[in-house]
């Protein structure tokens, strides 16, 4: 497994939990925070540390994906995170193209 895999599947794993997070928020002040609480200002803090976690964890979700976006391309120009096994593949399956032939036919007129 290259290192550029690893990256990608890191980003897939934290854009998941992301999603996952912002969608537990309500932009309303409901979602999650107002289920724990029932929305009044009576609990001890429930609430509130409910929304905080929210929105510290969304930012740090949000922080970590854009570094590991960042991180994985130090990989690519490298030229370490390339599977050498692909390049490979490539390289048997594109036939070489003879440029003498093509360069003679090219020069000779139709029709001759």
């Amino acid at each position: 497994m290259s290192t550029f895999t690893i990256f990608l599947v890191l980003i897939i794993f934290i854009a998941f939990l992301l999603v996952v997070v912002i969608m537990v928020q309500n932009p309303k002040g409901g979602g999650l925070s107002s289920t724990f609480g029932g929305g009044g200002g009576t609990q001890m803090g429930g609430v509130k540390k409910t929304t905080d976690f929210l929105d510290k964890s969304t930012w740090t979700l949000a922080v970590a994906l854009l570094v590991l976006i960042l991180a994985s391309n130090i990989p690519i120009m490298s030229g370490t995170g390339t599977d050498s096994t692909f390049q490979e593949d490539v390289e048997n399956v594109v036939p070489e193209t003879n440029t003498e032939a093509n360069s003679e036919a090219a020069t000779e007129p139709e029709g001759e």
